[in-house]
C-alpha cells in the first residue's frame, strides 16, 4: 500500500514538472517571437560602453 501511495506521488510530481517546464519553455519562445517582431524594447542602452542618446 505504502509501495503504490509512493509512486503515484513521484508520478504526480514528474506530471506536474513537465507541465512547469513545458508552460515556462512555451513564455520564453513568446517572449523571443515578440523581442523579434516588434524589436528591442531598449534602443539606446546605457551600459556596453555606449552613451544614451538623448532626445529634447
Amino acid at each position: 500500500m505504502v509501495r503504490i501511495i509512493l509512486v503515484s506521488l513521484a508520478f504526480t510530481l514528474a506530471i506536474i514538472s513537465t507541465g512547469v517546464w513545458i508552460l515556462m519553455s512555451e513564455k520564453q519562445a513568446a517572449q523571443e517571437r515578440r523581442a523579434k517582431f516588434f524589436g528591442s524594447s531598449r534602443e539606446y542602452p546605457t551600459s556596453g560602453g555606449e552613451k544614451m542618446k538623448i532626445e529634447w
